[in-house]
């Protein structure tokens, strides 16, 4: 049983850089495990631990001979800098990864020195989705500086279409999947997914493609296959801390309202709800 989705990693060339985007600029609270990861799994990691949601996980190779190092370099090397893998939580991930090859998914073999299990992108989505432990990062959540941003609220993926892919968060890996939504502003159809404990996985498609959010995920479609499309943070005034991040040089995107990106990954910054 899926118990919490507690982050989503992004894969970075400049781990030091990276951590200093997302705790100076983005103001976000930031843990640096490194000092345990790089000798123990040959990979920097970094946690984003605001309050609210799931936290942002900043990963980048450390030693070119261990696995994770290895899986690291090559995505950055295939893809540059980005959205790597949502990360689930089970209290015994070999067996939820049995139950989760006979609903249908394709679940990887073990990697060598791994916590977890992963599968593959190609049957959710273009996500890489792995599955640990409970309470496999424990970072205790705090607030976070100027502007004032939450974790993860949203993971938006991009899918060719929200029912199928609702299917297979749903099902496959037990979710609860809510209603399919048309969303007449956006110009999409969408579904919520949720695990017990984390932000929102909504599973979008195009319906309307003249509108800019549509067509924008037509557009990630096109360019990567789907995927996760958008982390969605919230605070208590997006225009404003969108204001206060431009000058600090998070990089503004056309099409969405709110839309910032920083290496490699969008985020869009909505308003926190009372």
């Amino acid at each position: 049983m899926i118990t919490a989705l507690p982050r989503i990693a992004i894969a970075v060339y400049d781990f030091d850089g990276a951590v200093t985007t997302f705790r100076d600029v983005f103001g976000l609270p930031v843990v640096d495990f490194s000092a345990r990861t790089a000798p123990a799994l040959g990979a920097h990691v970094a946690m984003c631990a605001p309050q609210g949601g799931s936290n942002i996980e900043l990963m980048s190779p450390a030693d070119p001979g261990k696995p994770l190092s290895q899986a690291l370099q090559k995505f950055l090397d295939r893809r540059g800098e980005g959205p790597y893998a949502l990360m689930l939580e089970a209290p015994d991930p070999d067996a939820e990864a049995v139950a989760l090859a006979e609903r249908g998914l394709d679940v990887m073999p073990l990697m060598p020195g791994a916590g977890g299990r992963d599968v593959h992108p190609r049957s959710t989505h273009g996500v890489l989705v792995r599955v640990y432990p409970n309470n496999s990062a424990q970072v205790t959540a705090t607030e976070s500086q100027a502007p004032g941003l939450s974790g993860i609220m949203k993971a938006i993926i991009a899918t060719a279409d929200a029912s199928l892919a609702a299917d297979v968060y749903g099902r496959g890996f037990g979710l609860h999947a809510g209603p399919v939504v048309i969303d007449e502003q956006r110009g999409v159809r969408y579904v919520h997914c949720r695990a017990p404990k984390g932000g929102v996985i909504e599973l979008v498609s195009a319906n309307n493609p003249d509108t800019p959010f549509a067509e924008a995920i037509l557009r990630h479609l096109k360019d990567g296959n789907g995927g996760l499309y958008a982390l969605v943070l919230q605070c208590a005034d997006p225009q404003a801390g969108v204001a206060l991040l431009e000058p600090r040089g998070v990089a503004a995107e056309g099409g969405p309202v709110g839309a910032l990106v920083a290496h490699g990954m969008r985020f869009l910054i909505e308003q926190r709800l009372a």
